[in-house]
């Protein structure tokens, strides 16, 4: 790759691409794509010996292998979980419990969690809980917001999950003065306060499960459908319901050896929270990467022993299934560092920055910071490939308020960032994990997207006043 230089006006090219092309065709995959082939035509490259030499620049480096093991350890575990049934038993030991309505919604949140992936919570979730919400007369709508509301949340709020890992990979390869993935870690840990909508959708959240919280907007007349005539889809609705729920209701049929709540799943949750805690303390910074390898290494060796897996074959074919689950997380994770490069490369950052320094205030900059990145991510359907195009823009300018240093409004610019992918993920009929709601709960998509979005504009409103209030104090 050229050396990295000033090209003014012509550096927003790929990313403007990207973000048009992202808005038309709903597809971040795609969209980083051509952004990076763009960029690799405007800096003079061929455009297949550049795209070669983008990927051996990008990717053929610690903190890229690092991300994409993490990915690969995570996808092992998930699929070790599938295979000994746990998360279901878990979920079914805590639903036996509950037997009120408001027990159930309860429960529902609490399940969330101990979230372990965006895609597998809700469905599982969903399968789980979806009965027990019928009897007691819950509308699907509200099913779906608690399984929704409750996935990619919980993800960006724990440092130790692929969200937090992705994202400080991200600040870590921009540079400036973080520059490991271990101060990376240690950024995103710091930002984690600053995630004013994660948080607030959580709690917003927890009081409408404890009917605490009156419900508004449409989700209040579902409620009241459900109510007074039991009905909880709405006249002509079209549930959404996918193989992939019957294909989780067999599997547990075809269990030989009953799950162990305690061996299969607390267990390695302990493993993954206690070595986090100690290398945090110990080394600096959280060490991800080892601490799944320890939770996959004492789950292979348990359940070999306890006879879960038939032989060497079964638990390599089942850890080969889960990597394969990994695949479309991995590949934009691939073409997120691919565009960082080119982003760098084409000095995009500094002419933005350079272009707004004379207007941008902290304030106006976090509010911006947020309202980009949810509509990004509304769009696009994608809040991985929201982080990978704003980080790179925001965090810059962020530096730029702070004389180069780490500092508060850093920390709250990573925050609105992805507070922004959030919200807009969850506005968002298109995003990914809102489908999987609407597949788990069994619930009409585009109701679970009518009655979820007025809470989570409640969340984002509650967010901004808190990033002005930061502005105001941190500067």
């Amino acid at each position: 790759m050229p050396e990295a230089t000033n090209m003014g006006i012509l550096s927003l090219v790929p990313l403007t691409i990207t973000l048009v092309l992202a808005f038309w065709k709903k597809d971040a995959i795609f969209a980083l794509f051509i952004g990076c082939l763009s960029g690799v035509i405007i800096l003079g490259m061929d455009p297949a010996f550049g795209l070669s030499a983008l990927a051996e620049e990008a990717l053929g480096n610690e903190d890229f292998i690092w991300i994409l093991m993490i990915q690969v350890f995570i996808g092992i575990m998930i699929a070790f979980f599938m295979k000994a049934g746990v998360v279901h038993a878990f979920a079914e030991m805590l639903a036996g419990k509950v037997k009120t309505a408001k027990g159930i919604k309860l429960a529902t949140w609490v399940i969330g969690l101990f979230t372990v992936d965006d895609y597998m919570s809700p469905l599982l979730r969903g399968v789980v809980m979806r009965p027990l919400s019928d009897e007691k007369h819950i509308p699907r709508e509200k099913l779906a917001f608690l399984l929704d509301s409750t996935c990619s949340s919980v993800c960006t709020i724990i440092p130790f999950m692929a969200w937090g890992a992705y994202v400080a990979g991200l600040v870590a390869d921009i540079g400036g003065p973080v520059t490991s993935t271990n101060e990376g870690v240690a950024a995103y840990i710091a930002a984690i306060p600053f995630n004013f909508y994660a948080i607030s959708l959580l709690v917003i959240t927890l009081l409408v499960a404890l009917e605490i919280m009156p419900d508004f907007g449409p989700m209040k007349k579902a409620e009241k459908r459900a109510k007074e005539t039991g009905a909880v889809l709405r006249e002509g609705a079209v549930p959404m319901i996918g193989t992939e729920l019957e294909e989780l209701q067999s599997g547990k049929e075809e269990l030989k050896v009953k799950p162990s709540v305690l061996l299969d799943f607390i267990i390695p949750v302990i493993i993954l929270v206690v070595m986090a805690v100690i290398t945090y303390i110990t080394k600096g910074g959280v060490k991800i990467l080892e601490c799944f390898i320890v939770a996959v290494f004492y789950l292979a060796i348990e359940m070999s022993i306890r006879g879960i897996f038939d032989s060497i074959k079964d638990m390599v074919d089942t850890a080969t299934k889960g990597i394969k689950s990994v695949m479309s997380a991995t590949l934009i994770l691939a073409l997120a560092y691919c565009i960082n490069t080119i982003t760098n490369s084409m000095g995009a950052a500094d002419f933005i920055i350079n272009s707004t320094e004379s207007w941008m205030t902290p304030v106006m900059f976090l509010a911006v910071t947020f309202i980009i990145a949810a509509v990004m991510s509304f769009f696009t359907g994608s809040s991985w490939g929201t982080f990978a195009i704003c980080i790179p823009l925001a965090v810059p300018m962020a530096y730029s308020f702070t004389g180069g240093e780490l500092g508060t409004l850093v920390y709250t610019a990573i925050g609105a960032v992805v507070s922004g992918g959030l919200f807009g993920d969850h506005c968002s009929p298109v995003s990914d994990t809102t489908v999987l709601s609407s597949l788990g709960a069994a619930c009409d998509h585009i109701d679970h997207v009518r009655t979820q979005v007025p809470y989570a504009i409640l969340a984002a409103t509650i967010s901004v006043i808190g990033w002005i209030i930061v502005a105001l104090v941190a500067v």
